[in-house]
């Protein structure tokens, strides 16, 4: 075993097994690295990983790593506070030829407060091509709400090109919500 590598007791039990011929006739030891969730913060971004799993086997030697998923779980909506900052987005998502997901909900809306962390599972899965914000309607001028088109919480709304393509109204269940959101990212070219 080498010394940067840390094993649980049982795996350096089943080492020390090994070690010992006449404890067990014909073993072959797997070693099993995991490593701990990655957590990484961004100025922009916030993104969590699954732990990664590497699983090593026949360890006398030959080794062929098996890498589960490391791919985000989740990524955290970034909120847009005003105005100016609205339009930024949008227009950087022109620019750049992506759409953006908006989320507009209100801190007292329990839908909304429950829907977040879903849209932000959901934010994972569309990676880095769809990008998903969220508004406080409570915290920015009225002005901006009301240019939205925004009636009702939660609103989840699709921008492309500087313009709003669709929208869901999330008074439904949570999954009928979810699956309405991909839905209408799947087929936003069709829009």
């Amino acid at each position: 075993m080498s010394s940067s590598t840390q094993f649980s007791p049982v795996i350096q039990q089943l080492f020390a097994r090994k070690s010992n011929p006449s404890s067990i006739s014909s073993f072959k030891a797997a070693k099993l690295v995991v490593l701990a969730p990655i957590s990484l913060n961004c100025s922009r971004i916030h993104l969590d990983f699954k732990a990664r799993v590497q699983v090593l086997e026949n360890h006398d030697g030959e080794s062929s790593v098996q890498d589960l998923d490391d791919s985000p779980t989740s990524i955290e909506l970034q909120p847009i506070s005003d105005e100016p900052q609205f339009d930024r987005v949008i227009a950087e998502a022109q620019q750049l030829d992506e759409s953006v997901v908006i989320l507009w909900m209100a801190n007292w809306c329990r839908k909304c407060i429950y829907l977040k962390p879903k849209l932000e599972k959901l934010a994972a899965d569309y990676f880095p091509r769809t990008r998903f914000y969220s508004v406080d309607v409570n915290n920015v001028p009225h002005k901006l709400v009301v240019r939205a088109g925004v009636t009702k919480m939660p609103t989840i709304q699709l921008w492309r090109d500087g313009k709003k393509q669709a929208e869901v109204i999330g008074g439904h269940k949570a999954y009928v919500v979810i699956s309405e959101v991909r839905d209408m990212i799947e087929n936003e070219d069709n829009l």
